[in-house]
C-alpha cells in the first residue's frame, strides 16, 4: 500500500470532457516525489514541442508534493506548472494556503488539465475523482463571490484555486489565486488557466481519501517540535514576516528603486512593516495549512475612500512592497497597499506587475511612451493604481502594452534595455549587484529570474545555520563574502539550487526553518524511504535537467542565460560598492554550466545517471 502518496494522477481533457487516471508505481514516486520534479516530467511528456502556451496543446499541472497535507509546518503548498506564456519555456509557481493540502487529501497526487473548454468550466476533486462543472455563472465575478458560490455547491470545507479578472483576460502576469490570499505568482499561469476557460479548481477531502503514512507519530512529533521552537528558529518571520526587510535593504543602499536605477529611496522606510503597524494598516497575521509560523500579512484600510482595502485578499509581503513601492518610486504605504490588494483581487503577480509598471514609468519620463494622461511617473501612487486597473482589463493601448509584461512592453517601444527581466520574467526585489551568485542563479534559472530557487549570498557570508545545513550534502563549504563570485561560490549555488529543487518537489515552504536532516526525517515518516543526501540532491537535479531540456526544446538558447545590462552599471544612488563585474558574471555562468553538464546542451550521460533515459531524444 502506498505511504505518503496515492499513486493516482488525474488527467482531464477540457476539449472532450474525458477524465482518466494513471498510476506510476513506487519507484517512480521515490524518484520524483511530486511538485516541481513531477510537473517537469509531466510537461515534457504531455506538451508537444512548439505548443502555443495559450492554446489547447498546453498542459496545466497542479502537483502537490509527497509531504503536502502532512501535519507539519510548511506542508500546505503545491506546484502549478505549464509552458509559460511569459517566457515561452518551462513555467511553475508554488501556492500556499490550504488548497494544495486539500487536493492531496482529496485523493490525488496531481491533476493535469489538457485541451480547451468551449465555455467556462471549473473542476471539483472529491473522493479521488474529478468532475467538470459549468462556470459561466462564475466568469467575471470577484474571487470572494466565486469562492462562496463553490463552497455553497460543494460544502464549506471545500478549498478553491481560481483565476481573477487578469487570468480571464489572459494577462501575461496573471497568477493562480489559492484561498483568496495566497498565490502561485510567477510565469503567467493564470493566463494559461484563462485560455483554457478554466475558472477554478476546487477540492474537498474526506477521511477515506487521506493518504496513509509510514510513521504518523513521528510526523506529529515534528509538528510539535516546530511549534515549540518557532520563536527560537524564526522569530523575525513569526513577529514581522517579510515586511521587515524594506528598511534594512534601503539602509544598505540595495533596495530596488526607480526600475533598478537606484538602490536607495528617500522615504522608503514608510513601507516597512513597522510603519504599516504604526499606521494601523497591518491588523494581523495569517497562516497556511498546519503552519506554526504565521508569517502572512493581513491588512485593512477604511475611511479613505480611494485607498480602502478589505482584509480577505491578504496583504503585501516584501516583494510587493518593493515591486509596487520602491521600484516604482512610490513611498505612500496607503497607495502601495491598495495596489497590492488590487493585484491580489485581480489575480496578478505583484513582481511582474510592479516591474512592468516601473519600466513604463521610465519610458514615459524619457518620452518613449504616451501614458494617455495617466500621469505615470515615478512616485505617483494614484497613477500606479490606475495602471493596474488598465492592465487587468487590457484597457486601451496602454493597458494592452502593460498586460504583455516588461519585456514585450520595452521591445514594442524600441527600448529593450528598459525591461528588467531574465528570459521574459521580471526580476524580483533582490539586486544582483549586491547578491552576485544570486544573479548567476537568475540567469540560469529555467523559469527566468526567481529568488525562491536560488542562493542568497548574504546567508553564506559568515559561519551559521545556512552553511552548516549546506555541508549536510558532503562538501566542506566555508564562509565567502557577499560580493564573492569565485568557483567556490558557484559550487555553493549549484548545491543550493539542487537542494531547492528537492524541497520544491516535497513540496515545502521556504520560510519554515526545517533542517535537511528534518526534511529527510519527515520524508521517512511519510513514506518509509530513507534517502541519502546524494539522493536528495538527485531529485533536485532532475528538476534542473528536465526543465533545461524543456527550454532547449522550445528554442530558449543558452545565450538567454544573461542579465539586463543595467545590472553591470553602478546605482545612480545607493551602495557604491554594489557592482557586478561582467566578466566575473560570465565566468560564473560558465562554471555553473560545467557543474550542470550544460556545456553542450544537456549531457546524455547525466540524464542516464539520473534515470532520465526516456528523455535523451527530447531535442531530436
Amino acid at each position: 500500500m502506498p505511504k505518503g502518496y496515492h499513486d493516482r494522477v488525474a488527467f482531464v481533457d477540457l476539449s472532450t470532457g474525458k477524465v482518466w487516471y494513471e498510476s506510476f508505481g513506487e519507484a517512480f514516486w521515490r524518484r520524483y516525489l511530486g511538485g516541481r520534479a513531477l510537473a517537469a516530467y509531466l510537461l515534457l511528456r504531455h506538451v508537444p514541442k512548439g505548443a502555443d502556451p495559450l492554446g489547447p496543446e498546453n498542459a496545466l499541472v497542479f502537483a502537490p508534493g509527497i509531504l503536502t497535507g502532512t501535519p507539519i509546518s510548511g506542508s500546505g503548498r503545491n506546484t502549478v506548472a505549464a509552458k509559460s506564456p511569459l517566457t515561452g519555456g518551462y513555467g511553475d509557481a508554488e501556492g500556499g494556503g490550504f488548497f494544495g493540502a486539500e487536493l492531496k487529501n482529496a485523493g490525488l497526487d496531481a491533476l493535469v488539465v489538457l485541451g480547451q473548454a468551449e465555455a467556462p468550466v471549473y473542476l471539483h476533486v472529491e473522493g479521488g475523482k474529478v468532475a467538470l462543472h459549468p462556470a459561466v455563472h462564475l466568469w467575471g465575478k470577484d474571487p470572494l463571490e466565486v469562492e462562496a458560490l463553490i463552497k455553497e455547491a460543494h460544502g464549506g470545507n471545500t478549498r478553491v484555486a481560481q483565476i481573477g479578472l487578469a487570468g480571464e483576460n489572459r494577462v501575461l502576469t496573471a497568477n493562480v489565486i489559492h484561498d483568496l490570499a495566497h498565490f502561485a505568482g510567477r510565469g503567467g499561469l493564470g493566463a494559461v488557466m484563462g485560455a483554457k476557460r478554466l475558472k477554478a479548481v476546487s477540492a474537498r477531502a474526506h477521511k477515506e481519501t487521506l493518504p496513509a503514512y509510514h510513521d504518523p507519530g513521528l510526523l506529529k512529533e515534528l509538528a510539535r517540535r516546530m511549534a515549540k521552537e518557532r520563536m527560537e528558529r524564526a522569530a523575525g518571520l513569526v513577529t514581522m514576516g517579510t515586511v521587515g526587510t524594506v528598511k534594512p535593504f534601503n539602509l544598505r543602499g540595495v533596495l530596488p528603486s526607480h526600475n533598478f536605477l537606484d538602490g536607495f529611496l528617500e522615504g522608503a522606510e514608510a513601507l516597512d512593516g513597522t510603519s504599516l503597524d504604526a499606521l494601523g494598516i497591518r491588523i494581523g497575521r495569517d497562516t497556511c495549512y498546519a503552519c506554526a509560523i504565521r508569517c502572512k500579512q493581513v491588512v485593512k484600510i477604511e475611511g479613505t475612500g480611494k485607498y480602502d482595502v478589505r482584509p480577505e485578499y491578504g496583504g503585501p509581503e516584501y516583494e510587493g512592497l518593493g515591486a509596487l513601492g520602491s521600484t516604482c518610486g512610490v513611498t505612500d504605504p496607503y497607495a502601495v497597499t491598495k495596489a497590492n490588494t488590487l493585484c491580489n483581487q485581480y489575480g496578478l503577480d505583484v513582481i511582474g506587475v510592479g516591474v512592468t509598471i516601473a519600466c513604463a514609468m521610465e519610458a514615459v519620463e524619457k518620452g518613449y511612451l504616451d501614458d494617455e494622461g495617466l500621469g505615470l511617473r515615478f512616485g505617483n501612487g494614484d497613477a500606479l493604481i490606475a495602471a493596474i486597473e488598465k492592465l487587468a482589463r487590457r484597457e486601451g493601448r496602454l493597458g494592452e502594452l502593460l498586460a504583455q509584461g516588461a519585456k514585450r512592453l520595452a521591445e514594442s517601444l524600441g527600448h529593450p534595455e528598459l525591461a528588467m527581466h531574465v528570459k521574459g520574467q521580471e526580476v524580483p526585489m533582490h539586486d544582483p549587484r549586491y547578491k552576485r551568485a544570486l544573479g548567476v542563479g537568475y540567469a540560469v534559472s529555467p523559469t527566468g529570474a526567481d529568488h525562491n530557487h536560488n542562493l542568497h549570498d548574504t546567508a553564506f557570508a559568515k559561519e551559521g545555520r545556512a552553511l552548516k545545513e549546506l555541508r549536510f550534502y558532503g562538501e566542506d563549504f566555508q564562509p565567502l563574502p557577499v560580493e564573492d563570485l569565485s568557483e567556490a561560490k558557484i559550487r555553493m549555488l549549484w548545491t543550493k539550487t539542487r537542494e531547492r529543487g528537492f524541497v520544491n518537489s516535497l513540496v515545502m515552504c521556504d520560510f519554515v526553518p526545517w533542517t535537511p536532516e528534518e526534511w529527510r526525517e519527515a520524508l521517512y515518516a511519510a513514506t518509509g524511504w530513507r534517502l541519502s543526501p546524494e539522493e536528495m540532491l538527485e531529485v533536485g537535479e532532475r528538476t534542473l535537467q528536465l526543465t533545461r531540456l524543456f527550454n532547449l526544446r522550445e528554442g530558449i538558447s543558452p545565450e538567454e542565460d544573461r542579465l539586463p545590462e543595467r545590472f553591470f552599471q553602478p546605482f545612480r544612488k545607493g551602495n557604491p560598492e554594489a557592482r557586478l563585474d561582467p566578466e566575473a558574471f560570465r565566468e560564473g555562468v560558465r562554471a555553473y554550466r560545467r557543474l550542470a553538464g550544460w556545456e553542450g546542451g544537456v549531457d546524455p550521460e547525466r540524464l542516464k545517471a539520473l534515470g532520465l533515459e526516456e528523455f535523451q531524444n527530447a531535442l531530436a
